[in-house]
């Protein structure tokens, strides 16, 4: 059988002194022979581990089947007793055949549940708890509680209870009971061992084992809580404990109090901890209470999730253990106060963190030479933390006693998970803003990380602490995540605590830097500050949109006000949280033989079918997880067909709690009865062939070579360099993306050369180009003239001080203007904005009986030229300057600042190259890099006034790849724009400032289509036969709908005849599904006899479908009602139909083909032709149309592939109004925003979305 998922008990194990050992010092002691009482060495006495027993087994000789798997065994044997003979218990078994799961290694268990060693005592002792780690050779960890309890030593045996009948004085010897799981439940497996023993203490001895053997059969029947808003509770009496769940896939499990570091250490001595965390120091924590080293070390390492500690994690070492502290690597472990002088002696280079005295020094000294967290994130937790609310006692002054322990349990819970969610908040707003703007120096094509880069943008105070932390294991595996894309809490805090101002400047290609209006409040220093850090990349210059004067954020503020201590502690920070259910598992069975365990397992099933049916469709979220939960007690209790039926129902409710693994597993081990069961039921043969189908994929993937855990930092070349490897260097780099700069470039470096770059060369040029970006940042413009530009502006390039005509001084250019900075006291003199420039040339101006070469400009409205001697700059100044000014002209013309953003990029790699090569032919070279300069030159780019009065603005979605690609969908929901470009990938834009603001992909195919079926769901139907469903809310697709079995390429929305909202799908093979969109299930399906099938749209009851050669008016109920034929001009050609627009208002139906410019109108209740045709000038096909107003706009291609055209008709007239020309690529997509404004999509040569104005 396949292996089955684990619950939540691996093991339990039981340890203590030997009985011979005992009965030996029983009868010294007794005989009063012995001065003290001597250590025992423990050893392992029993191990429980399921499964407990099969369907085969008799129920009188062991105990019932656990939630658990059929595996290998193999047998614990003590080293140090192989020679001896195999010792007999009472019961028959034997020391040398404890049968332990094979994972499960025992040789350390022994010293590890008794740390301190086995002590006897002539006293009863009180219990005690610990708790352990134990990590694998693969990272992977196992968790382990221990209780520690003393029971009384009589002849012969040991005894329970508290009384004997001898007068002779006490022994008492000590147990540990030892629970090990997968998952760290420290707070519930304490209360479970805690019941457990209110058991043992009135057992008799005979009966020890057979508890212990119980009990650890009830908890392995006890399955583990998806991720998500649904805990497990089960009864072990007295107590009811509670498993909680993860928060997500991602998260851990915290059953802990996270409160506890705050207890222990002050607030500037936690972060010293948490910073020699950061920097994988050796640390070793110190603590007279074993139980105090886990949980401490565990709550540190929580507090930085979603970054996970990687090298070597033992919190408690045993006294025979304390060698494992010479180890060379980093560590975290943990010791017993008492050895603290030892090893603080014995070892160097260990970092010493006393908990019980909240002191942290190293060994060497008593103070910390450490980098420490830098200042302003620490500040920020600093002022949140003494919000924290650490007393539980303070919560129970306006409460009476309790007198219900369950009772007073959940309300103690109850406060301990909302302290725990505060602390998560505050610790994950810190390693936020320690590592706020890392993605900015991502890659994700090469998957470089630029971390020479990233340093730069630190405060200087602070760049020996991230030098050591971007060495670290930890910060690597964190990169990989961002490389790979991971929506995890990092994330999510970061993008919602992102301010406007830097989501907007994001949205650009060329180099980024903060706006003057920050540099010069405080200084270029302040703006590395994680709150406004960012990356060195220029803000984006919109035309015709409103920026705000101020932006502001609440990621940090350091200054904080005295009255923070009255709010909320995480304020600004929580996330919405869903109202957490808890599900209640059956009592478990009295005997548990297989019978009873199976009625067990059927009661559950049943009592999850109840929750189930109770839950309203609107609750997907919740119904997803109660599925799980049966699908899992299914899976265990062999009813394989139904568990499969509970997986493939999460995709309706949350696909990202999909268990993968587990279903592969399930569906392997099918037999063959049951799989031809399974293929006969339609939705479990679409989750098998899916199944197959991930399996390909991930198989092909491997045998790819495909990799995403390598990280590269970028590093200059060493050798020559061919065209191919220099755009792959120049775009690790971060210097330029788009290929077509980067080989004018190649060309401008290797002028007069073979066609190869110099390492040395690249290096020169690459330092000339980050130091004259470090010197624009070192200058700080005075209030006085910060009034004169705009909040978003930058200096990117300063002139050496010059003479000019209107006076002395130093030229700033930013990407609008050029001003000068006069000398002295620094005012502001306004020299142009580039789109005011009328002629920019060189000139000379005399000088005693020289002439000084010079840059002379005409400015639009000014009679006088500015004019300035720039000496040996001035050919380099005349070529940024033209650049500029061409691409501001053509940027205008098109309504698309990316010409500009890319003009300035050109004028960069200009003063770059120039100081690069420092030769006479250094400005011809430049000279190449004058793209738009010379496209004014050679081939304005004139915009038809028509396009140029109508168009907008655009938007680039292309802006992160070296290419751009098509965009194949356009949706337009209040406030947002949904886009879809290549496999999936699916970006939204803020509709106010046509900002991106989030990126998520759906499958890996294209998309054909995309419907808002609701407030909170955008459907999206994909080529790879799946309808993904994005909650608009949470910004999250976690639910599919899997039922079509062809791509699905078209949807619509309607209401019944209920008034009941349904939606409508469709596939290229014909096959039309009605959906029910509160409990999204198939309503009724039917096919339509076709040549693929590729839209479909609702209206009064009926549906008109549009294939390639027909278009179809059918019945709800599949009845075709009418259809039209290509007109007959088109038959027997190439063209198919590729759009259809309903104006039922006037009865007609408009269409157009794909390879026809001409728009054909039908009436509907006259489909034998069309009654009329609008030819469209200059036009070859067309792809999209859209109703607006009293208007049709039709999406085309004109005779030139090069023009995307797109055409107004005038509905009523049929006429064409406008013929605009937008695009270098054709039309392939339009949408409507609010009837004010059409949006449309070109293809891949072009890549950009247009935003037109409706008249």
């Amino acid at each position: 059988m396949a292996e089955l998922p684990s619950g939540l008990l691996e093991a339990c194990v039981v340890v203590g002194a030997p009985s011979d050992k005992l009965r030996d010092i029983y009868q010294l002691h007794q005989q009063s022979r012995l001065n003290e009482l001597p250590p025992l060495e423990a050893e392992v006495l029993q191990v429980h581990a399921p499964p407990f027993v099969s369907k085969e087994t008799n129920s009188s000789q062991s105990i019932g089947p656990s939630f658990s798997r059929v595996q290998r065994r193999k047998s614990f044997i003590k080293k140090k007793r192989r020679d001896r003979p195999a010792e007999v218990l009472p019961n028959g078994e034997t020391t040398e055949d404890i049968s332990v799961p094979k994972d499960l290694d025992l040789i350390a268990l022994p010293q590890l549940c008794f740390p301190g060693g086995l002590q006897l005592a002539n006293e009863q002792r009180e219990d005690t708890y610990h708790f352990l780690v134990f990590t694998d050779l693969f990272g992977n960890r196992t968790h382990g509680v221990v209780l520690q309890y003393y029971r009384a030593v009589q002849e012969g045996a040991v005894k329970n209870g508290y009384r004997g009948n001898s007068s002779k004085s006490r022994l008492y010897a000590p147990f540990a009971v030892c629970i090990i799981s997968k998952f760290p439940y420290y707070n519930a497996l304490r209360d479970c061992l805690s019941c457990l023993v209110v058991q043992l203490r009135p057992a008799r001895q005979a009966d020890f084992e057979e508890t212990v053997k119980e009990f650890s059969a009830k908890l392995s029947l006890v399955p583990l809580p998806p991720p998500g808003q649904l805990h497990v509770s089960f009864s072990l009496r007295p107590l009811q404990v509670v498993l909680p769940s993860r928060e997500d896939q991602d998260s851990p499990v915290i059953d802990i109090d996270l409160h506890l570091p705050f207890l222990c250490f002050t607030h500037k001595t936690l972060l010293q901890v948490l910073s020699c965390i950061l920097q994988e120091q050796r640390l070793v924590f110190f603590s007279a209470d074993w139980a105090r080293l886990t949980l401490v070390a565990e709550s540190l390492l929580l507090y930085l999730q979603p970054l996970s500690w990687q090298q070597p994690y033992v919190p408690v070492l045993a006294r025979g253990m304390l060698d494992f502290l010479m180890a060379p690597t980093a560590f975290m472990m943990g010791c017993h106060i008492s050895h603290f002088e030892e090893v603080a002696a014995e070892t160097e280079e260990l970092i010493l963190v006393n908990i019980d005295d909240g002191i942290i020094q190293s060994s060497w000294s008593e103070s910390i030479d450490l980098p420490a967290i830098p200042q302003a994130a620490a500040e920020s937790f600093l002022s949140r933390a003494e919000c924290l609310q650490l007393h539980y006692d303070l919560e129970l002054c306006h409460l009476g006693a309790g007198t219900d322990v369950n009772t007073l349990r959940c309300q103690r819970r109850g406060w301990q998970t909302r302290l725990n969610t505060q602390i998560q908040n505050i610790a994950l707003e810190l390693v936020v803003n320690l590592f706020r703007g890392v993605q900015d120096f991502l890659n994700h094509e090469h998957r470089v990380f630029n971390s020479e880069e990233f340093l730069r943008t630190r405060e200087p105070a602070d760049q020996s602490f991230y030098q050591k932390v971007l060495e670290t294991h930890i910060f690597h595996s964190f990169l990989r995540d961002r490389l790979n894309r991971k929506r995890d809490t990092f994330t999510r805090m970061e993008q919602n605590t992102r301010n406007h101002a830097h989501r907007f400047r994001a949205m650009t290609e060329s180099p980024r830097r903060p706006p003057m209006s920050e540099l010069s409040r405080t200084g270029y220093s302040s703006c590395t500050n994680p709150n406004d850090r960012l990356s060195k990349r220029l803000g984006a210059s919109l035309p015709n949109l409103d920026q705000p004067a101020n932006y502001t954020t609440t990621a940090i503020s350091s200054n904080r006000s005295a009255s923070l201590r009255k709010m909320t502690p995480d304020i600004g920070l929580k996330f919405p949280q869903r109202e957490v259910k808890v599900f209640h598992l059956p009592d478990f069975p009295p005997p548990l033989a297989y019978q009873y365990v199976q009625n067990y397992y059927s009661n559950m099933v049943a009592s999850l079918g109840r929750a189930i049916n109770m839950t309203p469709p609107e609750e997907s979220a919740l119904l997803a997880r109660y599925h799980y939960l049966r699908g899992l007690v299914n899976t265990v209790s062999n009813r394989r067909l139904d568990a499969l039926e509970d997986f493939q129902s999460l995709y309706k409710t949350d696909s990202d709690i999909f268990p993968s693994q587990m279903v592969k597993t399930l569906v392997d081990s099918l037999p063959e009865a049951e799989r031809l069961q399974a293929h006969k039921r339609p939705e479990l043969k679409r989750l098998i062939s899916r199944v197959k189908r991930d399996q390909e994929r991930e198989l092909a993937r491997h045998s790819n070579g495909q990799e995403e855990g390598a990280v590269k930092r970028f590093q200059l070349p060493k050798k020559y360099m061919q065209l191919e490897e220099f755009v792959k260097c120049i775009q690790e780099s971060g210097i330029a993306k788009d290929q077509g700069t980067i080989h004018r470039l190649f060309d401008a470096l290797t002028l007069g050369h073979q066609k190869q770059v110099d390492p040395d060369l690249f290096r020169v040029f690459y330092t000339i180009w980050k130091e004259t970006e470090a010197e624009a940042q070192e200058v700080c413009l005075p209030p006085s003239v910060l009034d004169h530009i705009d909040p978003s502006e930058c200096v990117f390039k300063l002139s050496s001080s010059v003479k000019t005509s209107r006076g002395v001084g130093k030229i700033a250019m930013t990407q609008r203007r050029l001003f000068l900075l006069t000398d002295g006291r620094p005012g502001y003199v306004e020299v142009a904005q580039y789109r005011d420039l009328e002629e920019v040339k060189v000139s000379s101006a005399p000088f005693l009986l020289l002439r000084i070469p010079s840059l002379k400009l005409r400015v639009r409205g000014r009679k006088e030229a500015f004019e300035a001697n720039l000496k040996t700059e001035t050919e380099l100044w005349n070529l940024m300057v033209k650049e500029m000014w061409a691409g501001r002209n053509i940027a205008d013309q098109h309504k698309d600042p990316q010409y500009m953003q890319q003009a300035l990029t050109n004028a960069l790699l200009m003063d770059a190259v120039v100081g690069s090569l420092q030769s006479s032919k250094a400005i011809y070279a430049a000279s190449k890099l004058g793209h738009f300069d010379r496209i004014k030159m050679e081939v304005p780019m004139m915009v038809p006034k028509t396009t140029a009065e109508t168009l907008k603005h655009k938007i680039n979605p292309s802006l992160e790849l070296a290419a751009p690609q098509a965009v194949d969908v356009l949706l337009y929901t209040p406030g947002q724009l949904w886009v879809s470009v290549r496999g999936g990938k699916v970006m939204v834009f803020d509709a106010s400032s046509w900002s991106l603001t989030h990126t998520c992909h759906v499958g890996n195919a294209r998309l054909n289509c995309m419907l808002a079926v609701d407030k909170d769901q955008v459907w999206m139907g994909s080529e790879d036969s799946v309808i993904y469903i994005i909650s608009m809310v949470a910004m999250v697709c976690n639910r599919q709908l899997t039922e079509h079995r062809a791509e699905v390429t078209g949807l619509a929305l309607d209401t019944d005849k209920y008034s009941q909202k349904v939606a409508y799908s469709c596939s290229a093979e014909g096959t039309v599904m009605v959906w029910d969109v509160p409990t999204l299930q198939v309503k009724r399906h039917f096919r339509l006899s076709c040549d693929r099938l590729q839209s479909i749209s609702s209206c009064n009851g009926v549906l008109w479908c549009c294939s390639r050669d027909l278009i179809m008016e059918v019945w709800r109920n599949g009845t075709v009602k009418h259809q039209l034929n290509l007109p007959e001009q088109q038959k027997g050609s190439a063209a198919t139909f590729s759009s259809v627009l309903l104006l039922l208002e006037r009865a007609e139906l408009w269409s157009v083909c794909v390879d026809s410019g001409e728009v054909c109108i039908w009436h509907i209740k006259d489909t034998s032709k069309p009654f009329h045709r609008v030819t469209l000038q200059d036009c070859t096909r067309c792809y999209c149309m859209i109703k607006v107003k009293n208007q049709v706009w039709v999406g085309g291609v004109g005779r030139s592939a090069t023009k995307g055209k797109i055409y107004i008709l005038d509905a009523e007239r049929y006429q064409v109004l406008k013929e605009l020309q937008g695009h270098s690529d054709k039309v392939t997509a339009l949408c409507s925003a609010e009837d004010r404004y059409i949006l449309s999509g070109a293809g891949k040569h072009d890549g950009k979305i247009a935003i037109w104005k409706v008249e």
